[in-house]
């Protein structure tokens, strides 16, 4: 089973509902002293009252002072931070041409910086004991690019690009980088998506996933694991090929998303430019 998780110290943003939340409770119920960190206090406060002997912080992770406070915060609750979970994310979908500005700008502060951030606030920490591990969860959309989801695949490239980076300047520094990529999972950010060829997810699989690759560290975890030699597929046949296996396989949200399913989410996540912020 590799190394043990009763005792590490993690960190979860995004933890108040969906992926993170499953994460910080699969993680918690193995023995590890989880923090959980999300902008959305009164969520997060009920998610944390539900696992008992976690901590609960309230998290802007496009904030990187934010950030710095949580690990803070996490240390001053439990010790030094051994694994750090990237997972917060929103996600625009329909029309690339029709996306707000507000929606895409907002995808990449989120998804991009908000990672960033984490890298930035926990590397340094890690480096110095000469141990930790940064789990960012990216998606499929790191390696594709759905129709209908143009800015959000950008910003889960971008993620990949910069973790594969950052963890060739951490080599040998005993800090480990690990990319958990999964399909469609059943949480709000994905209301209103079509799954495509690949089953809908059920966010405690991703969670379990997240537990294996903590106690055996890799780079790349496809979730689920045939999404792997699917991708390096599609990377070696022709242009006509690919295109072929996309009809197939990978779902167009312009033809079989829900828009009105979605616009709550949007809204609340800041997607929308009504919202003003």
């Amino acid at each position: 089973m590799g190394r043990d998780v009763a005792g590490l110290t993690v960190a979860v943003t995004g933890a108040a509902r969906g992926i993170g939340a499953a994460i910080a409770a699969r993680l918690a119920g193995a023995g590890a002293n989880v923090v959980l960190g999300d902008r959305d206090q009164a969520a997060l406060t009920r998610a944390a009252a539900e696992l008992p002997g976690t901590v609960a912080v309230e998290l802007d992770v496009t904030d990187q002072g934010s950030v710095h406070a949580f690990l803070d915060r996490a240390e001053e609750a439990f010790g030094p931070v051994d694994v750090l979970v990237n997972n917060a994310g929103v996600m625009w979908v329909g029309p690339y041409a029709q996306e707000p500005e507000q929606a895409a700008r907002r995808q990449f502060e989120v998804n991009v910086h908000g990672v960033r951030h984490g890298f930035l606030a926990a590397a340094p920490r890690m480096r110095a004991r000469g141990r930790g591990q940064i789990v960012t969860i990216a998606s499929a959309a790191s390696r594709i690019s759905p129709p209908g989801e143009a800015t959000y695949a950008a910003t889960k490239h971008a993620v990949y690009g910069y973790a594969a980076a950052v963890r060739h300047e951490l080599r040998g520094t005993g800090v480990q980088v690990s990319l958990v990529m999964p399909a469609v999972v059943e949480t709000e950010l994905a209301l209103g998506t079509s799954h495509g060829g690949v089953p809908r997810l059920r966010p405690e699989t991703v969670a379990a996933a997240v537990e294996r690759v903590i106690r055996r560290p890799r780079f790349e975890v496809f979730v689920p694991g045939r999404l792997d030699p699917l991708t390096r597929l599609l990377a070696l046949l022709p242009q006509s090929g690919r295109d072929l296996a996309y009809r197939l396989l990978v779902p167009d949200q312009v033809v079989l998303g829900d828009g009105a399913a979605r616009a709550a989410y949007q809204r609340d996540a800041g997607l929308s430019e009504a919202d003003g912020q």
